[in-house]
């Protein structure tokens, strides 16, 4: 946006970070719900615009859902990235393995409770352990901040009022995530959601015909669809009198 503002001011279209929010609600499929988040969280190592980084787990099936997120994290695994059986590979580069313990450092010093990983793999390359926190709030910087890694932040709530108000509380809007089996609690939350995409129990399907794109800090402008057409098109207006004309 600078670049265009002191050169030719050429439009421009912006997809940035996201903070995203998996909202779980206690009639969901367990071990669906944890494949689901873990997937969010742990696919391309966490290096993904829509990476489901804040799990919002209603309180009825917070123990449970916990149990086994560790579970299935403890098991999830990660190395040589042209192994078919690896799940996970190494971080980028030495900068965003570095930067990404330096959040899971500052996530224990702000009182986050560190339910697994948090570690390096090995002492070659930059692989990460599947991380996951709990006794998170939305003031901290692992909740607040893209971190781009392997590191999910797990919260309870009770009540879908207040599911949507802090899946909201963040300066971010590219995507989301809804689980449950209840049809009007989905289209209630999907549309509470400050998000430019809302997946329904599943989890980065994207399609050709599907506008994406995000909301506030998240950016502008839409990839797919109709609507990115747009961004390439100019609207002219051509006026002329019908009176005196020589057309008439």
């Amino acid at each position: 946006m600078k670049a265009a503002a002191s050169s030719n001011l050429k439009p421009v279209s912006l997809e940035l970070g996201g903070k995203s929010p998996i909202i779980i609600f206690d009639d969901a499929d367990i071990d669906m719900a944890a494949e689901l988040a873990l997937m969010g969280i742990l696919f391309n190592k966490g290096e993904v615009c829509v990476a489901t980084s804040r799990l919002y787990v209603q309180e009825g099936i917070y123990d449970q859902l916990e149990k086994k997120l560790v579970e299935k994290a403890k098991a999830w695994a990660v190395g040589d990235p042209f192994n078919p059986e690896v799940r996970q590979g190494p971080q980028v580069d030495k900068t965003q393995f570095e930067k990404i313990l330096g959040y899971i450092e500052h996530g224990k010093k702000e009182g986050a409770t560190l339910l697994t990983g948090g570690n390096r793999i090995g002492n070659k390359g930059y692989y990460i352990e599947p991380t996951i926190f709990t006794d998170t709030k939305e003031d901290m910087q692992i909740v607040k901040d893209e971190i781009f890694g392997p590191v999910l932040a797990l919260m309870k709530f009770k009540t879908i009022e207040e599911a949507i108000l802090r899946a909201n509380k963040t300066r971010y809007g590219l995507a989301a995530v809804v689980v449950t089996k209840n049809l009007d609690v989905a289209n209630t939350v999907s549309r509470s959601v400050r998000a430019g995409s809302v997946w329904i129990n599943c989890y980065l399907a994207i399609d050709n015909d599907c506008p994406f794109g995000g909301y506030k800090m998240s950016g502008f402008g839409k990839d797919f669809g109709l609507d990115a057409i747009h961004k390439y098109l100019q609207v002219k207006s051509v006026v002329t009198p019908i009176y005196n004309s020589p057309w008439l």
